[in-house]
């Protein structure tokens, strides 16, 4: 017998909240409501959840599709606990969108003195 595609697999998964990963890094959460052949899905209520550090906010996006390629995890989420992160604190649109920027310029700052220097740091 052979196992499900992933895209029938995600028929059990039709009106429940997900939380979708892509390979990128982002993360999006958001009701399934419809799937194709490719794993394209779309979501509704979706957001994209940002954290930096110990702080979180969750974007609204609304009616969301994701390609499916770019997809590496789907879970489904139960109850209200997906509007929390443990050991994080909930902060507003504006002030992730300033702690993201203040990241990736002090990554963009370790970046330029990495060529400078003429080494890579071993993390």
């Amino acid at each position: 017998m052979e196992g499900l595609s992933a895209a029938a697999s995600l028929v059990q998964e039709l009106d429940k909240r997900l939380l979708v990963v892509l390979r990128d890094g982002r993360q999006y959460i958001g009701l399934l409501r419809s799937f194709d052949q490719f794993s394209n899905i779309v979501l509704e209520e979706a957001v994209e959840r940002v954290t930096v550090d110990t702080s979180f906010a969750d974007l609204p996006l609304g009616l969301y599709i994701v390609r499916g390629e770019n997809v590496v995890l789907l879970g489904a989420l139960e109850g209200e606990g997906w509007r929390s992160v443990a050991g994080h604190t909930r902060v507003s649109a504006s002030e992730i969108s300033e702690m993201r920027a203040a990241e990736r310029a002090s990554a963009a700052l370790k970046g330029s003195m990495r060529s400078r220097f003429d080494f890579l740091d071993a993390d």
